[in-house]
């Protein structure tokens, strides 16, 4: 990241950065050890360069009677739409998508990428975001970039479903998301708005991919801390 006159730069490597999903749920039990998996990615040096972490909140669980804050219809439908793309019958948390593709293995550490699709750069300056996407290769494909806003530290105390009782903390929480399509590789867009407010004091962050237009799969991704 650099930082200069209220302008906040990302840029990703060459190679490839891993896009990790999550799909979870307050209601949901067993998505506890796998929320503090993503959160402990926090601390790990190899964030936002080898892997973009993202939370997203479906809401299918709050007919147990809590209602996750942070969950939201689009997020369950961005889950069932890789359902369908992958030919699977149900949709189930917590689920994690790695590269747009299923993925099983969230205890094993996350191997840097051989692939070089590119570099990402995201330039905020307020609320406009210009994002540009140089391909290694030269093609003719259509791109769209996603961007994401992102919420750590939110803490909700439960008091139904199945984790009554308790307080949870989240972190990597997709708060609002963005998508247009690119031309020539670049795009300015609007920085998304937030679902809900920030606890002060606490951290934020963007989350930025690419995919070829009508793909799941990210080409390339990147991100960082918001000063």
């Amino acid at each position: 990241m650099t930082a200069k006159g209220g302008v906040v730069v990302f840029e990703s490597k060459p190679a490839r950065t891993h896009l990790v999903e999550l799909f979870t749920s307050e209601g949901c039990s067993s998505c506890l050890p796998a929320e503090a998996w993503l959160s402990n990615l926090k601390n790990d040096p190899r964030l936002w360069q080898d892997f973009v972490p993202i939370a997203f909140h479906v809401d299918y669980w709050d007919h147990l009677g809590w209602r996750d804050p942070f969950a939201s219809a689009k997020w369950t439908e961005r889950q069932a739409s890789y359902s369908a793309h992958w030919k699977m019958e149900n949709v189930y948390t917590p689920a994690f998508v790695l590269d747009g593709v299923a993925w099983h293995n969230s205890a094993v550490p996350l191997a840097a990428a051989t692939e070089t699709p590119g570099v990402l750069k995201i330039t905020i300056n307020g609320d406009r975001v210009t994002s540009a996407f140089k391909p290694t290769a030269t093609d003719s494909r259509r791109y769209e970039i996603h961007v994401a806003r992102l919420g750590f530290a939110l803490a909700a105390d439960v008091t139904a479903g199945e984790n009554s009782g308790r307080k949870l903390l989240h972190d990597f929480v997709v708060l609002g998301l963005t998508s247009e399509g690119m031309k020539s590789g670049g795009k300015e867009l609007q920085l998304p708005t937030q679902s809900l407010k920030q606890p002060d004091g606490s951290r934020s962050a963007i989350a930025a991919w690419v995919t070829q237009s009508g793909q799941f799969e990210p080409i390339q991704a990147v991100g960082g801390w918001l000063p």
